[in-house]
């Protein structure tokens, strides 16, 4: 199993396998429009358009499952993000992160990438898992660090 067993479904319903990122350095994370933490789509565009170039894939799963703070559909969720932060990147529909309705992709990535503590579940928006270009998942980043703080695994991944 690696992550190029999974595949995102894209606001519109186009399923996307993860096997069109293969050889890329990914960088996933879930994320809301009415969060706290939602300017950290610019920080996350701006390393994509800093890296792209050289391989860098970030791709954005909004999630409603922490205070209601992605209430509308997953189209008005990639809207807001273009909008308000000019995402460029791959924005998918919607998922659950947790719990028994919890993304396969999700649930693997906390499988591989457990955090700290006693529960491997994703505590808030913007938890960030980095993937290597062999597809193994080598790091969890979680919401409150900035994905600015990643820069230099980046680097060291492209």
């Amino acid at each position: 199993m690696s992550i190029y067993n999974f595949a995102g479904v894209t606001p519109s319903g186009k399923e996307v396998p993860f096997a069109e990122y293969e050889g890329k350095v990914l960088l996933i994370a879930n994320t809301a429009s009415k969060c706290g933490l939602t300017p950290q789509y610019g920080d996350l565009q701006k390393l994509y358009e800093q890296y792209s170039d050289q391989g860098l894939v970030v791709l954005g799963f909004p999630c409603n499952q922490f205070a209601g703070q992605e209430p509308g559909t997953s189209e008005e969720a990639e809207e807001f993000c273009q909008i308000n932060y000019g995402v460029t990147f791959p924005v998918f529909a919607k998922v659950d992160v947790n719990g028994p309705d919890a993304s396969p992709l999700f649930k693997y990535l906390k499988e591989q990438q457990p955090g700290a503590g006693d529960s491997s579940d994703i505590s808030w928006n913007f938890t960030k898992f980095l993937i290597d270009r062999s597809g193994n998942v080598v790091a969890r980043v979680e919401p409150k660090e900035s994905p600015e703080t990643m820069k230099q695994h980046i680097e060291s991944l492209l």
